[in-house]
């Protein structure tokens, strides 16, 4: 039986063993400071997440500027040395049949936790969940 390769079963196992692999090498790069931009160099950048596609040709880099003001900026940074990036990356990514595109976003992961967090400190979710102990 073979597995369905609809968009609802999400990535594959070599899809996110990759991924992680190329999280790993670029945090290291930028931590090294690698990148010559000012932008980049000013910055603390953390790497969250990298989603490869299901070819392994393009890496999706969810990043997230640690005290930035301009975050556009550092995404708009890091998307105009992608080509650079990507051919620092070969030494540490070896392995791989063909070197991944780069493409960077900003993780707003952190943003919908505080979010959700608000919510559940909201009175009214707690007026509810003293409710439901008194059952």
């Amino acid at each position: 039986m073979t597995r369905s390769a609809g968009p609802a079963a999400g990535p594959s196992q070599r899809m996110l063993r990759v991924g992680e692999q190329v999280r790993h090498a670029l945090s290291e790069m930028l931590q090294r400071g690698d990148v010559r931009d000012d932008v980049i160099e000013s910055n603390v950048i953390s790497v969250s997440e990298v989603r490869m596609s299901p070819d392994l040709k393009i890496a999706t880099a969810f990043v997230s500027p640690l005290g930035a003001g301009d975050t556009s900026a550092v995404i708009d940074a890091l998307n105009r040395n992608a080509r650079f990036i990507r051919g620092r990356m070969s030494p540490a990514l070896r392995q791989m049949k063909y070197m991944p595109e780069f493409r960077f976003r900003l993780d707003t992961s952190y943003d919908n936790m505080a979010k959700i967090d608000q919510l559940l400190r909201s009175p009214e979710v707690a007026r509810d969940l003293d409710k439901g102990d008194e059952d």
